[in-house]
């Protein structure tokens, strides 16, 4: 069967498939409150999500001297190992990518987690056979900078026409913009419905099973 619109398709993976934006949230508030930092309320926290880990911090502790970021880094690290565990996928998202995968889609993840945080969750989400690359925000530029993407589509020999990025917050979208591939977003993760819509995506995803949908319709 003919393909619609796309070949490659690339998912973002906090807030997207994986549900840990109020994990990530509460670790970046708690790294603040360790090192004595104003706290960024819910909306600050939650907004950096899918940014490089130095570049989420910058964001958050403004007011923190560049030499302390390691401290900061690794305070937020210790409280999301914590409870790295208890993060699950969101419902329906392995029965998606599953079927994304049978029906001959390449599958991709670009994201801002760093390398071995991204292998932690495929191999304890059991996801690693389904996706044919991955980046990671401690390899290249962080988004919204179009590296991750073109890296992709150019190691899996796709163009970037027929390639869609998913995700949760404008960050992705920006990148998909800037990346020149077509953007999906869901509402469910870490950035506003409005914030996101601003972006002009191809559709607004408020669930999984939305988008499930949508890609079998139209991708």
């Amino acid at each position: 069967m003919a393909r619609e619109q796309f070949d490659l398709i690339v998912f973002d993976w906090d807030g997207t498939l994986m549900d840990s934006t109020a994990h990530i949230t509460r670790s970046i508030q708690a790294a603040c409150r360790d090192l004595g930092l104003p706290v960024p309320a819910d909306e600050a926290a939650s907004y950096v999500i899918g940014l490089g880990l130095r570049e989420a911090l910058q964001i958050a502790a403004p007011t923190l001297d560049p030499s302390e970021y390691p401290r900061l880094a690794e305070r937020y690290r210790f409280h999301y190992l914590v409870k790295d565990q208890t993060t699950e996928l969101f419902a329906g998202v392995r029965e998606m990518l599953q079927e994304l995968r049978d029906q001959g889609y390449l599958l991709a993840v670009a994201t801002g987690k760093s390398r071995v945080g991204l292998n932690r969750a495929l191999d304890q989400s059991r996801l690693i056979s389904l996706f044919d690359g991955t980046r990671c925000a401690d390899e290249t530029f962080s988004k919204p900078h179009p590296a991750m993407l073109h890296e992709l589509t150019r190691e899996l020999g796709q163009d970037p026409a027929r390639t869609v990025m998913v995700g949760d917050t404008t960050h992705d979208l920006q990148m998909a913009i800037n990346a020149g591939v077509a953007g999906i977003a869901v509402t469910y993760g870490a950035h506003p419905a409005g914030s996101l819509s601003a972006l002009s995506p191809k559709f607004i995803a408020p669930s999984v099973s939305a988008l499930s949908g949508w890609l079998q319709e139209n991708a």
